[in-house]
């Protein structure tokens, strides 16, 4: 696949043996993409082949039945800085087109071949890069508006606080590194004299033993010298004497003179011999040298056998001690400096204690305040957010709805001092309760929608994919979704799986998916429909199994009032 000079996000998407999917291609194109198709027919499986080729976690089953491997290949096009930026952070190149070519097969024995832009990388790095390429919202996203531990990212991405955020966390962490040391020391003082009695014997064991590093190695290369010294001296022995030579016998050494001498004569003679003459004699002068050397070693202690005993008992007790304190003489001399330090601690938990109470007294003043900046912002991001919700929701069909966030203090956590939690009331005169008390699937269709389009102008990914973001929707509130979603579109490139004909009339490109069978095996095929198609498909989603001339009437001016809106 090569890659185009088309400017758009998502362009192409090739599929091999994904589920039902022998192998499609979809050329993707600006605006919004329909997907349509019979229940069960594969259209969210193409939305499954997105999340596996962006690295999401995959099923083995995802693999077609009877193949040993799938395919996903993605390409997309793109000038974001956080794209580029997570490229260079992988280290990628990045394309003068914007082009970035994502790849990824998947084995039936759970192994992954991935690559970006020819190169090859982990499953966890396509993942990085998808948080700036795509956002997906699948069916069971509007169930995390229900979990109000969600809501506050929400409002975190509006007031774009993530350098608050970043600081805090920073924050956070010495705060509780501080806290959990103290609460170390804060043991009771029979533990404490426990502990210590422990110490104090590593320590006195592990000093006493006076180790160094390389020690156990030198000593068992030792023992070895001395295992097989009774013949390492008799060899000595015999190059000695070849060297010195033995009563009433030159050695070498001795013959090596007496040809230097002869050498010499034959010079005064001739002075090519003068050069040799020299070399032997030099050569001589080794081997006496080596004689030497080998004499001195014959008559020292090195040999000495009685001091195999001595290492084999110091040798038993550094093996002793590295059973008990670690493999190496590093590990145990580590093992000793940690013993000393924590001993240190104990004996002077007192000043510690008090050293660590003001360290963290100060680090709690720090992560409080920049707590309550980040739950200042958070407030002021939330007013914006619950305005700019309720206008898109009521073009949404919900006029008299009123969206709130219940602000709730805790104490310090990994994300500041605020519990959050979304508060809706969905007709007039009624007031405000959470989510899960009062929302119906097609009113959280609708708020994921509203959600995301506020969300959208904040978002620097340009690529928005709505997996079925219809449910539980029909009528008027089904026309006004795909008006949005039209909207959406004419600042980002929109994908969006739907039953709904009203959505599907909306669409710039259309692809129908279809299950046939044959050969006692299903195949799912993706066509891109033409304005025939389309009226067709609309005509078979309002109508049916059969298709009327007046359902084909009703498609067609559905295709004309889409085009006079999108005009508009």
């Amino acid at each position: 696949m090569r890659c185009s000079t088309v400017r758009q996000m998502l362009s192409e998407l090739q599929i091999q043996n994904i589920a039902v999917i022998q192998e499609a291609v979809l050329h993707f194109g600006d605006g919004l993409n329909v997907l349509t198709g019979e229940t069960g027919a594969g259209k969210s499986i193409v939305i499954d082949a997105i999340n596996a080729v962006l690295g999401e976690r995959t099923s083995r089953e995802l693999i077609r039945s009877g193949s040993d491997s799938a395919y996903v290949s993605a390409q997309f096009y793109s000038d974001s800085r956080h794209v580029r930026d997570a490229l260079v952070e992988l280290e990628i190149p990045v394309e003068e087109d914007g082009c970035v070519l994502v790849q990824r097969r998947m084995f039936a024995d759970g192994r992954n071949s991935c690559k970006i832009n020819g190169i090859s990388v982990t499953v966890s790095a396509l993942r990085k890069l998808s948080r700036a390429l795509v956002s997906i919202h699948g069916q069971s996203d509007s169930q995390t508006l229900l979990s109000p531990e969600y809501h506050v990212g929400y409002i975190d991405r509006l007031a774009q606080d993530a350098p608050l955020l970043k600081d805090y966390h920073s924050a956070f962490s010495t705060f509780s590194a501080l806290r959990r040391r103290l609460q170390a020391l804060d043991t009771d003082e029979g533990e404490k004299r426990r502990r210590l009695d422990i110490l104090n014997f590593q320590i006195e064991e592990l000093e006493a033993a006076g180790i160094t590093d390389g020690e156990i190695q030198q000593l068992e290369e030792r023992l070895q010298v001395l295992r097989n010294a009774e013949r390492i001296t008799d060899l000595l022995q015999r190059a000695y004497c070849a060297l010195n030579g033995t009563d009433g016998e030159g050695g070498a050494a001795s013959l090596a003179f007496s040809a230097a001498d002869a050498l010499d004569q034959a010079a005064a003679f001739s002075d090519v011999f003068s050069e040799s003459s020299a070399g032997v004699r030099e050569a001589a002068f080794a081997l006496s040298e080596f004689a030497d050397t080998l004499r001195d070693r014959l008559y020292s202690d090195d040999f000495d056998a009685a001091s195999a005993d001595a290492i084999e008992e110091r040798l038993d007790t550094l093996y002793t001690l590295r059973r008990k304190y670690g493999e190496t003489e590093k590990g145990m001399l580590q093992f000793l400096a940690n013993a000393i330090e924590e001993r240190e601690q104990i004996e002077m938990s007192d000043e510690l204690r008090a050293q660590l109470t003001s360290e963290m007294q100060a680090a709690f003043q720090k992560t409080s305040a920049l707590a309550r900046a980040l739950s200042d912002a958070r407030q002021r991001a939330s007013e914006v957010f619950c305005r700019n919700v309720c206008d898109e929701l009521q073009f949404l069909d919900m006029p008299s709805v009123r969206l709130a966030v219940d602000f709730t203090e805790t104490d310090l956590t990994e994300n500041g001092m605020d519990r959050l939690e979304f508060l809706l009331s969905a007709n007039a005169g009624e007031a405000p309760k959470p989510l899960s008390k009062i929302a119906s699937g097609g009113e959280l269709s609708r708020i994921m929608l509203a959600i995301k389009s506020v969300l959208a102008e904040k978002d620097d990914i340009e690529t928005l994919i709505f997996d079925e973001i219809d449910t539980g929707v029909s009528g008027r509130a089904a026309q006004k979704i795909a008006i949005k979603l039209s909207g959406l579109s004419r600042t980002h490139q929109v994908l969006c799986v739907t039953h709904l004909a009203q959505i599907a009339a909306f669409a710039d490109t259309h692809f129908r998916i279809e299950k046939t069978e044959r050969d006692a095996q299903t195949y799912t095929n993706v066509e891109a429909l033409d304005t025939v198609g389309r009226q067709h498909e609309l005509a078979r989603i309002l109508g049916g199994i059969t298709v009327t001339q007046l359902q084909l009437q009703s498609a067609a001016e559905m295709l004309e009032n889409a085009n006079a809106e999108k005009k508009r």
